[in-house]
């Protein structure tokens, strides 16, 4: 059996502390799917007092985590601190500086870092690996660099955050408010104290930044994501899709069009008998669709400690695998020199239409004025309904309006002309209409 694989960990929070665990207690399972053992030698933590219930005796410890990437005794450095800069980025160049391997969780490091840092990888031999830093324990990664060989990728969506699936999925299974489903996330350790990275989308671009460099060969293009939240879904939102045959997802979407390549998150609507319409509370799902094999639906728990070590021994496992002289392969799918401009797509028709509320004065007019407005900007509408207000306000109407394929810019121009003119009296929601399998 070849030498031990010798690792050291920065980061013993609740990932940190399940890969350590799990490493200890499958030692001799790894050893065997490995062919070597897999030893952690080293770790890096803030607290070096805090009872984990691990027994790290044997690992030296190591109070700044640059000092544990460019130790001698270690072969794998997996950075688990978190953050785009400070100790998280020092780290790993250190540790691929030093021609460490490298597993790292950190989707915002590599949004923002990620084609230096595959640079550095590429040059010195070595390997970047990064599975648990989209979608927790689905192997989307690794599927999208590995086994789609020859297909050709049109488009990549998905539900990428658990925080906010498990809102909207509260929302419409209870009846609840956005807030109230948002306070008890945070209670039960869904949503951090300050969820704005979470609820505003900003954790899903990341994810989706990488997905989009490997599904179509870009560069890492991560602000250039269209982005919206989820703060402004009411059940008003929630109900109107029902009725509709749709539920309320955060997807993140990237897909090649003939001008480019498009990059969004936001609220969508998706058909009720669609398979990701089925994916509930903190589940992930990413769904590929290619020329050769179709679409395939990756499924599974997106976050927490189990799934994100899963997907982090899973890393370290296949370079436990690799040998001396063997060549690896580039961290992004292709040589970092290779991967072209991000170039982003014009605007352009969607093809499964708008949502759209409005809360109008009950007066006459404003119903053909709403209408007129749509056809003034070439809106095709297939459906438009108007309802009872909630609440004893005799004095407005909801109206609601299903468009067929058309443009951002031509729905956007109609809101406005509708809110120019008066009639609203509340913001307008638009939500787009995704088509899915």
């Amino acid at each position: 059996m070849a030498e031990p694989l010798r690792i050291g960990i920065a980061g013993l929070g609740t990932v940190g502390s399940a890969v350590v665990r799990v490493v200890t207690e499958k030692r001799t399972e790894l050893a065997r799917q490995c062919g070597r053992e897999i030893v952690v030698t080293g770790v890096s933590a803030r607290d070096t007092t805090r009872n984990r219930g691990l027994d790290l005796s044997d690992a030296a410890w190591f109070a700044d985590p640059v000092d544990l990437a460019a130790n001698a005794d270690i072969d794998v450095f997996v950075e688990l601190i978190g953050g785009d800069e400070g100790p998280a980025r020092g780290s790993v160049e250190g540790a691929l500086k030093a021609s460490r391997h490298v597993v790292t969780a950190n989707k915002a490091l590599l949004a923002k870092h990620g084609l230096g840092l595959a640079e550095f990888a590429e040059s010195r031999g070595v390997l970047l690996n990064y599975e648990a830093a989209v979608a927790g324990g689905i192997p989307v990664i690794k599927t999208l660099r590995e086994a789609l060989a020859g297909n050709t990728v049109n488009r990549v969506f998905g539900i990428l955050n658990g925080t906010c699936n498990y809102i909207l999925t509260r929302m419409e299974a209870e009846g609840l408010s956005f807030e109230a489903c948002l306070k008890d996330a945070q209670r039960l350790g869904y949503a951090e104290a300050d969820p704005t990275f979470d609820i505003e989308g900003h954790d899903t671009a990341h994810k989706l930044s990488l997905l989009t460099s490997l599904a179509f060969g870009t560069r890492i293009a991560a602000d250039e994501v269209y982005l919206e939240g989820i703060s402004n879904i009411t059940q008003a939102d929630i109900r109107a899709a029902a009725e509709l045959g749709y539920r309320i997802k955060l997807l993140g979407v990237a897909q090649r069009t003939e001008s480019g390549i498009e990059q969004r998150v936001h609220p969508t609507m998706v058909p009720t008998a669609s398979v990701i319409a089925q994916v509930h509370g903190v589940t992930n799902a990413v769904a590929i669709e290619t020329d050769i094999l179709g679409e395939l639906l990756l499924s599974g728990p997106g976050a927490g400690g189990n799934a994100t070590a899963s997907a982090v021994i899973g890393d370290i496992a296949d370079i436990a695998k690799s040998r001396p002289g063997f060549q690896h392969g580039p961290v992004f799918g292709r040589p970092v020199k290779e991967l072209t401009p991000y170039k982003r797509a014009t605007m352009r028709s969607h093809e499964g239409g708008y949502f759209i509320r409005l809360s109008v004065h009950d007066r006459v007019g404003v119903f053909a004025s709403v209408a007129k407005r749509m056809a003034d900007n070439q809106i095709s509408l297939e459906s438009i309904v108007q309802h009872a207000s909630d609440g004893d306000d005799a004095t407005r109407k909801t109206v609601v309006l299903v468009t067929h394929e058309t443009t951002e810019a031509a729905v956007r121009k109609a809101v406005d002309g509708i809110t120019s003119d008066g009639h609203l009296t509340d913001k307008p929601q638009v939500i787009r209409i995704e088509r899915a399998g």
